[in-house]
């Protein structure tokens, strides 16, 4: 009886125990170096911004094709509670999205319903947007086992509990606050160290990167992009080399020298080898921090670095003596390609300055570079690699109409590449603006005319003192690297517009800035799906796997700095995360229009104060806000489309306004009434001007 007895607990015992569930794991607990690579063979899941190591945005997933895209709906809509622009790329790992809106706030989503599960706000004071070029934006986190890390806009590199959205550790990462340094871009971790750059070349400060320990947030190492003050010893044998490339006339270290790395990472684990892209020179004119010329190493360049030590491996320098804003900041693709008929481990990469370029990435020797825009700076790049320069691009004194201009014919937006059409899909465009070298320049100098010079601004260069005379174009290039030559190409309305995704269900996916979310066929552009979203598009789209379906997502906010003053849809909206799956049935949110009154009138100005006001204006407010009346506004509303009472009552809003909790800056002590009063004067009578007559 009492062997019957047990034998009857035991069996409920173990009955007990097969009922219990078992612990879930902790959200993103699984996300770590071999998962990314592991998941890299059939991308079931997003685990890092640019999907895998290789940052190629090219899913194998394949449930979702040419067949059957024009087959999708909406799933869910989430609101991001933001009104800037948003650059995220969702990342999706066990049900549960990370994105990253305006301000560098977090949102934890639940897939399968479309729910929040968490938001994490740094706080970012919002009176400092100025502090930044480009918008107060933020192009994603990193995930690494069971931590979420996010960039914040003022600087800090921030880990939380990706369970619950709390902070576990937070670093500085500023090597001086006094100068104008922020982080827009998303960290990356390689081998249990997380990975940051710095923007802010356009406010004179030195480009570097920095690795933390995943666990602890200790600082491993740090590399610095251009040397610093030759009288003080170099960090290390880089620097050193780099020095004998920059004229120590210019004293390029007081205005830091720019290179800022502000963007694009990439990693292959079996070279051990990590790869970024480096920025601008500060100032932009090289003949002011640079006078007697040179290549002023390692600005604008791809640079390989030793993801251990944060030891220089090599470099290839697409831009030479940078003097237009050419960064090569712009998204990276490592692919394993055949040239000549022979398999190369290369880099493929579209810069700002024009030229699409295959570098061997063993080694960083140059391959091969061809235009995939007009370009008037360079006629091509000779065997050596180095550009064949067009003399009058480089001459400063007077206005040129570069081509590209300085947002460049690729910006930040990213693009993507399928093996299976051995295509990238590139965000090609051009926005005019003419530039000429201020010979008067001193580094932080404020004077009318320079372009924002009153908010830390640092260009050495004159902004459209002549207009231009080039066309604005927007363009998405499906780009052969093997053949260095346009496959098929499809016209946008305008430039900014989104970036891309690949599947080999043999789809493209890109946002516009028109306000749309288009699926087209990879092998020859033919459009095959889209729908509205409101407003412009500028972040890429991602695409996952749940509970066996495929879905695609894409955070959707216009901004960036083409988008604070310009835009190309008439609607607005807050930031929205949009999620599609076939046959998804879910109602679209509510579309706004976009709020822009009749031309200004009626302020009372005098007419003698519109050239002071006009200097007054490009110094502090052009870059955000536009030109009174030509342009129509995009995230910042345009100064000659608002009503006559905001322009009367500039003062209110200008000296600690209501519009400083949205990032507006205090100018009190920057402008005097009489300044404000010469601005009203400008902006009303720009109205006037140009009024039908």
């Amino acid at each position: 009886m009492r062997l019957l007895a047990l034998a009857a607990l035991a069996a409920w015992a173990c009955l007990a125990q097969a009922q219990t569930p078992a612990p879930k794991a902790a959200p993103a607990a699984k996300v770590d170096g071999n998962f990314i690579r592991a998941n890299a063979q059939k991308t079931p899941e997003w685990p890092s911004v640019g999907l895998d190591y290789a940052e190629t945005r090219y899913s194998r997933l394949d449930q979702l094709d040419t067949g059957n895209v024009g087959q999708l709906g909406l799933v869910w809509s989430y609101n991001l509670e933001s009104t800037r622009g948003v650059e995220a790329t969702p990342l999706v790992v066990d049900g549960v999205m990370y994105v990253t809106a305006s301000w560098s706030v977090v949102h934890a989503i639940d897939v399968r319903t479309g729910q929040r599960l968490w938001t994490f706000d740094p706080q970012v004071d919002r009176a400092k947007g100025y502090r930044g070029c480009c918008d107060v934006v933020n192009r994603g986190v990193a995930l690494w086992k069971g931590k979420v890390y996010v960039g914040a806009f003022d600087g800090r590199l921030i880990a939380l509990d990706a369970a619950t959205g709390n902070k576990l550790w937070e670093k500085d990462t500023l090597i001086d606050h006094a100068r104008s340094y922020t982080i827009t871009g998303a960290p990356r971790v390689f081998k249990g160290k997380v990975i940051i750059g710095n923007g802010g070349a356009e406010y004179g400060v030195r480009g570097y990167i920095t690795a933390y320990d995943a666990e602890t947030g200790d600082q491993k190492w740090r590399w610095f992009t251009v040397p610093g003050d030759p009288s003080k010893p170099f960090e290390d044998e880089a620097q050193a080399r780099a020095a004998k490339t920059w004229d120590p006339a210019g004293k390029w270290w007081e205005s830091g020298g720019g290179g800022t790395v502000w963007d694009t990472m990439a990693f292959d684990p079996e070279l051990n080898t990590m790869y970024i892209g480096t920025g601008n020179g500060s100032p932009w004119a090289r003949s002011k921090r640079s006078p007697a010329g040179g290549d002023n190493l390692y600005l604008a360049s791809i640079v390989a670095l030793d993801p251990d030590t944060g030891k220089y491996k090599w470099h290839y320098q697409e831009t030479p003596g940078d003097n237009w804003d050419y960064t090569s900041t712009q998204p990276m693709i490592l692919a394993d390609i055949k040239l000549d008929g022979k398999p190369r481990k290369v880099i493929l990469h579209a810069p700002k300055n024009g030229f699409f370029f295959v570098i061997d990435r063993t080694n960083g020797k140059f391959i091969s570079a061809k235009n995939f825009v007009e370009v008037n700076w360079a006629t091509g790049y000779d065997k050596n690699g180095r550009p064949i320069e067009v003399a009058a691009a480089r001459d400063g004194t007077k206005p040129n109409d570069s081509i590209p201009g300085p947002f460049g014919a690729h910006n930040w937006h990213p693009m993507s590449f399928n093996p299976k059409t051995g295509l990238v899909y590139l965000p090609a465009q051009h926005v005019p603006i003419t530039l000429m070298d201020d010979k008067d320049w001193k580094f932080n100098e404020n004077a009318p005319l320079r372009p924002h010079s009153d908010l830390g601004w640092n260009l050495a260069k004159f902004a459209n003192a002549e207009p231009p005379k080039s066309k604005p174009m927007g363009r998405l290039v499906a780009w052969d690297p093997v053949k260095q030559k346009e496959a098929w190409g499809v016209e946008h309305v305008s430039p900014w517009n989104g970036g891309t995704l690949t599947t080999a269900g043999n789809l493209v996916f890109q946002g516009t800035a028109d306000g749309r979310l288009v699926a087209y066929d990879a092998r020859d552009g033919k459009k095959l799906w889209e729908t509205p979203t409101g407003t412009g598009v500028v972040a890429a789209p991602s695409t996952y796997m749940v509970d066996g379906k495929q879905y695609v997502s894409v955070a959707v906010g216009w901004g960036g700095v083409y988008g604070l003053a310009q835009r190309a849809s008439e609607r607005q909206g807050p930031g929205t995360v949009y999620t599609f799956a076939v046959g998804g049935t879910a109602k679209m949110p509510e579309f706004v229009q976009y709020r822009m009154d009749k031309l200004l009138q009626g302020v009372k100005y005098d007419p003698a104060k519109v050239q002071a006001g006009t200097g007054l204006y490009v110094s502090n407010c052009v870059f955000c806000h536009g030109v009174p009346g030509v342009d129509r506004g995009g995230n910042i509303p345009n100064l000659g489309y608002l009503g006559a009472p905001y322009i009367e009552n500039l003062d209110k809003f200008v000296f600690k306004g209501p519009a400083m909790s949205r990032g507006m800056p205090d100018f009190t002590g920057k402008l005097s009434m009489e300044d404000v009063e010469a601005i009203k004067a400008f902006i009303q009578g720009t109205a006037d001007a140009i009024r039908p007559k």
